[in-house]
């Protein structure tokens, strides 16, 4: 069976064959669906729960 994943940024599902797999210096094996994800995370420094369009965004009660 073939094992689905989720983007580590925006938390989407990936079909298999899809995205891009990041491994950082320490280890931590990362999951993009996109670019856009992947900049948002490691060049720009983003944090997920404080951009809109990803699912970890909560808004303010």
């Amino acid at each position: 069976m073939v094992e689905k994943r989720v983007c580590s940024f925006c938390g989407s599902d990936m079909e298999p064959g899809t995205g891009k797999l990041f491994v950082k210096k320490d280890g931590t094996v990362l999951y993009f669906c996109k670019m856009k994800c992947q900049k948002n995370m490691l060049e720009l420094g983003r944090i997920p729960r404080r951009v809109r369009w990803t699912k970890q965004y909560k808004k303010k009660p």
